[in-house]
């Protein structure tokens, strides 16, 4: 479960949240559920296109409230060659959702909370390990560079890389 982290997050936190504004969303975003705002961004076509692969939208789009660490576009194809296209066939349906369900944590958790965790157990039902590395906001390697993305039944967290379980 979630467990203290350093203080120092707060600061960089702050800065975090004001760069969120940056992010392409109108406030009705908040009406919309994290499927609909990935979409309606446009920086997560793989992401999206994974998600319906493996079966999960209607997960993304329910009641509950969950935290998504959401890779963009970018982050996908740092990715090396072939293995987005692997994930996505059929036979790999199992894998795919492994690797998407380890960006996901139940329930809300904001920039401020994160403040106060130093790993939180996925959906996928491993922990990814929270940090702090030269001032950024780390997601086991993945950097958080916009945090505080807010959906109807959760919030997004932009990541830099796709995170993949252990």
């Amino acid at each position: 479960m979630f467990m203290n982290i350093r203080k120092p997050l707060t600061v960089l936190l702050a800065g975090m949240m004001f760069s969120a504004m940056a992010f392409a969303y109108s406030s009705q975003s908040v009406k919309k559920d994290i499927v609909d705002v990935a979409v309606e961004n446009g920086s997560f076509n793989t992401l999206v296109a994974a998600v319906e692969a493996a079966g999960l939208v209607d997960t993304l789009k329910g009641d509950g409230n969950l935290t998504v660490f959401a890779p963009t576009d970018a982050a996908f194809a740092k990715l090396p060659d072939g293995t987005v296209d692997m994930l996505l066939k059929p036979e790999n349906k199992d894998k795919l959702i492994a690797v998407l369900t380890y960006h996901v944590v139940p329930g809300k958790v904001m920039a401020e909370d994160v403040a106060k965790i130093d790993s939180s157990e996925t959906i996928q039902g491993q922990n990814i390990a929270v940090s702090v590395n030269n001032g950024n906001v780390m997601i086991d390697n993945a950097k958080v560079v916009i945090a505080d993305v807010r959906a109807s039944n959760g919030v997004i967290h932009v990541i830099d890389t796709v995170l993949l379980p252990k």
